[in-house]
């Protein structure tokens, strides 16, 4: 028997805050799957890691031919397969009439998925699956319906939570194979907005770790009084409520030093707060920087805090929790399943500048050797849930039944047909 091969789909990839994508698909083809990488876009974005850039040798991207290349998969579409044709642009019309995007943006979503279903063709994948329930999912889907083949996608969060209408998440999951959560929270948020008869496809599979982060040896928690936050400078992280209590700490006397790892269009503002609040000589920004800085990051840090408003599973906690580093974050979406306060961490209050002033100066105030017992904990709460290889076993089996059941299904239409 040949092994499967499955084509991934990504809006953009590879990606600094994709990594654990890339993890997955490691992992799949560590098990004997072959996987075809497609994205939209991403061949030209700056990044900051040499594996990314050799996933990117590796992706096909289905933009860069820009809208003349679409029009001609579309157009070659049509012509090959009318009615499997017709009845994507129906879906595509539905999809977009319930749409909060324009419905011209939808039909680029179709020619896209031309494109997608004649490469995966070619590529002789058996199944389609998505990353982000978006857009991507919307192509992928209507790629599945013009080649024939079954199509999965996994659900992060928060975006497909915000608006599960618009998105069409529930007609996503009813014309699905199966359908991942990263995530109890996950999980139930889905349940809200599907019938319960859809609830048995939904799989929960961790985002993995990869082994750097199993193999590293324990660094001693530095006495110096730091703390990092890692992530993507925007208002659902809360780098401006992370700035306001750090300026209350700094008034009560207590040292600390604050790095912002990451980038994103807040940035100017974050700037401007750290100059307002006079945190010029306690807050750092790095700007983007590869999986390597951010373990060096982590390290040199006693904590990681991430006082986030809305997310899904930040990949970041289980990496600094397998670096022996406890986590000060929000009691919100999938991160009570990992942090537990008091023993790997802190949990506070999302929005409260109180509460995550009380935790930081809880954790700076700590022992080293009391932060280095949460940090073990935190270690091993993070290696039984996001073991790499095990997630993506568990992945590659749902694959295999989907793919069983396509075939199957696909061998009773035949034995119908000739019976009539």
């Amino acid at each position: 028997m040949n092994p499967i091969r499955i084509a991934y789909l990504i809006n953009q990839y590879p990606k600094v805050s994709h990594s654990f994508i890339r993890r997955e698909i490691q992992g799949l083809e560590k098990l004997g799957i072959g996987v075809e990488r497609f994205a939209l876009r991403g061949w030209d974005a700056t990044l900051a890691d040499a594996e990314d850039e050799r996933e990117r040798l590796r992706t096909r991207y289905l933009l860069r031919g820009g809208l003349v290349g679409l029009a001609k998969a579309a157009l070659a579409a049509l012509l090959s397969h009318p009615l499997r044709w017709l009845s994507a642009l129906v879906l595509t019309l539905r999809m977009a009439r319930r749409s909060e995007r324009p419905w011209p943006l939808h039909l680029v979503y179709l020619a896209e998925a031309c494109l997608l279903a004649s490469w995966a063709e070619q590529a002789r994948c058996d199944h389609l699956h998505a990353h982000f329930g978006t857009n991507s999912t919307d192509v992928v889907m209507l790629a599945a319906l013009l080649s024939g083949c079954g199509y999965s996608f996994t659900v992060h969060g928060p975006e497909e939570f915000d608006k599960p209408a618009a998105i069409n998440l529930a007609e996503k999951v009813r014309r699905s194979s199966f359908v991942v959560a990263i995530s109890s929270y996950g999980r139930g948020q889905l349940y809200r907005w599907v019938d319960a008869g859809q609830w048995d496809k939904i799989r929960i599979v961790h985002c993995g770790l990869e082994q750097a982060f199993h193999d590293v040896a324990p660094v001693p928690v530095p006495v110096t009084p730091r703390l990092v936050c890692v992530g993507r400078l925007c208002e659902q992280k809360g780098q401006l409520l992370l700035l306001r209590a750090a300026h209350l700490l700094a008034r009560k006397g207590v040292p600390l030093e604050l790095v912002l790892a990451g980038d994103g269009e807040l940035r100017p503002e974050i700037e401007r707060a750290i100059a307002a609040l006079g945190l010029g000589g306690q807050v750092s920004i790095t700007g983007w920087i590869g999986s390597a800085e951010v373990r060096e990051r982590l390290l040199a840090s006693r904590a990681l805090v991430l006082p986030s408003f809305a997310e899904g599973l930040p990949v970041v906690i289980m990496e600094a929790m397998a670096l022996r580093r406890p986590v000060l974050s929000t009691y919100i979406a999938g991160i009570p399943e990992l942090v537990t306060a008091g023993e790997n961490g802190w949990l506070f209050a999302s929005g409260s500048v109180e509460e995550l002033a009380a935790a930081m100066e809880a954790c700076l105030r700590s022992p080293p050797e009391a932060l280095a017992v949460m940090g073990e904990r935190a270690r091993q709460r993070a290696l039984e849930r996001h073991d790499s290889d095990r997630e993506a076993a568990k992945l590659a089996e749902q694959f295999r039944r989907a793919i069983h059941s396509q075939l199957s299904g696909l061998q009773e239409q035949a034995w119908s047909s000739s019976l009539n």
